[in-house]
C-alpha cells in the first residue's frame, strides 16, 4: 500500500484545509474495470470488476479472486455491477451481485461467501424488458434496515421504455428475497448512487443527457419524469421531452449542468469526522473529482480532487469514517483518512 499526503481541492464550510483531511492510501492498484467497494466485518474488502471478476483485498493489500460467480456479459456498458455484503454477513455470509446477463437486463443474485468461493448461488431478480441496447444497465444495490434489497435500472437506451408500466426500464425496485419483488419508482435515465441516509431515507442520483445529471429523494410510487422532462438537452442540442417540470413528476433536489457524470454514492455517518456528517459523496467521471453536497443534497459545498481522483466509479464511507474510492482510469483502490 502506499501513503501520500492528500493534496486536494476541498472547499467546505469552516474553511477545511487540505491538512486537516488526512491522508489518501493506495489499497491495491493493477485493477481492470473497477466497478464496487463492499466491506466485509473482518477488515476486509470485496471490489468488483465489470469484466466480471470479483476480489478480496486483506489489510495488506494482498488480493485473492473469488470463483464461482454467476455469468455476467462484459458488453457495452454491461458487465458485474454492484457488490454488497448483507448487514447479517457475520451470520449469514450472504453477499448480493447485480449484473447484466448475456441478452439480457440487469438481474441480481444471493450467495455465501465461504473462502474464496462463492456457494449458493441463486439468481432472485432478473430485469423484464425487450430492451437489447447495451447501455444504461443502472445496477446499484442498496440494503434497508428490514433487510430489503433496492436496484436501480437505467432506460437501456429506449427512452419511452422508461415511463411503461410493464417493464422496468428506468425503475428502481424493491426485491424482498423470497418474497417477490415490486417497482418502486419510474421515470429515472440511468441511476448509478444509491443510498439510505442516517434517517433511513433513500436517495439517487442519475446520469443525464447533455446536462442535467440529478440528485433525487426517492420515495415509493413517484415518477421522476424521463425522458418527459429533464433539465439537459439530449448530445444534439434537442430538446427533452416537454420541458423542465410537469404536474405529476417529481423534482429533483439538485441538478448538474454541465453533466459531472455522477457514479457512486456515499452519505457520510460523521463517525470519526464531524465535518462530514451527513454529506453526500458523489464520484464523477468526466470531471475526475468526488463532489461533496451538503445534508440534503440540495448544494455543492466543494469537491475532493486529486491526481488519484481519476473517472471516480465509486465511492463509499468506510468502517472508520474514511472515504474509500475507485478511480476506474488508475485501476486502484484508495482510502481518505478522517482527519486526526
Amino acid at each position: 500500500m502506499k501513503h501520500i499526503f492528500l493534496a486536494a481541492l476541498l472547499s467546505l464550510p469552516l474553511s477545511v484545509h487540505a491538512q486537516d483531511i488526512g491522508k489518501i492510501t493506495e489499497i491495491v492498484s493493477g485493477l481492470k474495470g473497477p466497478w464496487s467497494i463492499g466491506f466485509l466485518p473482518d477488515g476486509e474488502v470485496l471490489v468488483t470488476e465489470k469484466r466480471g471478476k470479483l476480489w478480496r483485498i486483506g489489510a495488506d493489500g494482498k488480493r485473492d479472486e473469488i470463483s464461482g460467480l454467476p455469468a455476467s456479459e462484459d458488453k457495452g456498458q454491461g458487465g458485474l455491477f454492484d457488490v454488497l455484503p448483507a448487514r447479517d454477513f457475520a451470520i449469514s455470509g450472504r453477499i448480493y451481485l447485480s449484473y447484466a446477463k448475456a441478452g439480457e437486463g440487469t438481474s441480481v443474485s444471493m450467495a455465501q461467501l465461504e473462502g474464496d468461493r462463492l456457494v449458493g448461488v441463486t439468481e432472485i431478480f432478473e430485469m423484464q424488458t425487450d430492451s437489447t441496447g447495451g447501455r444504461h444497465f443502472g445496477g446499484r444495490l442498496a440494503e434497508a434496515a428490514d433487510g430489503a434489497l433496492f436496484l436501480t435500472m437505467g432506460d437501456r437506451g429506449d427512452r419511452a421504455a422508461a415511463q411503461d408500466p410493464a417493464r422496468h426500464n428506468g425503475t428502481i425496485v424493491r426485491i424482498d428475497p423470497g418474497r417477490g419483488t415490486a417497482v418502486f419508482t419510474k421515470g429515472h435515465r440511468n441511476p448509478q448512487g444509491l443510498a439510505f441516509d442516517l434517517g433511513g431515507q433513500l436517495w439517487a442520483h442519475e446520469h443525464g443527457a447533455r446536462g442535467g445529471d440529478e440528485i433525487n429523494r426517492i420515495d415509493k410510487g413517484k415518477n421522476y419524469g424521463w425522458p418527459i422532462i429533464a433539465y439537459g438537452t439530449h448530445y444534439s442540442g434537442a430538446k427533452i421531452g416537454e420541458g423542465m417540470a410537469k404536474d405529476g413528476f417529481e423534482q429533483p433536489v439538485f441538478y448538474w449542468d454541465p453533466s459531472i457524470a455522477p457514479s457512486g454514492l456515499a452519505i457520510h455517518s460523521g463517525k470519526n469526522w464531524p465535518a462530514m456528517a451527513g454529506r453526500f459523496l458523489v464520484g464523477s467521471l468526466k470531471f475526475d473529482h468526488i463532489a461533496v453536497m451538503a445534508a440534503g443534497g440540495s448544494e455543492q459545498v466543494g469537491k475532493i480532487e486529486t491526481r488519484e481522483t481519476r473517472r471516480v466509479r465509486d465511492v463509499r464511507e468506510g468502517p472508520l469514517g474514511g472515504i474509500w474510492f475507485l478511480s476506474e482510469e488508475r485501476g486502484a483502490l484508495y482510502r481518505i483518512a478522517p482527519p486526526k
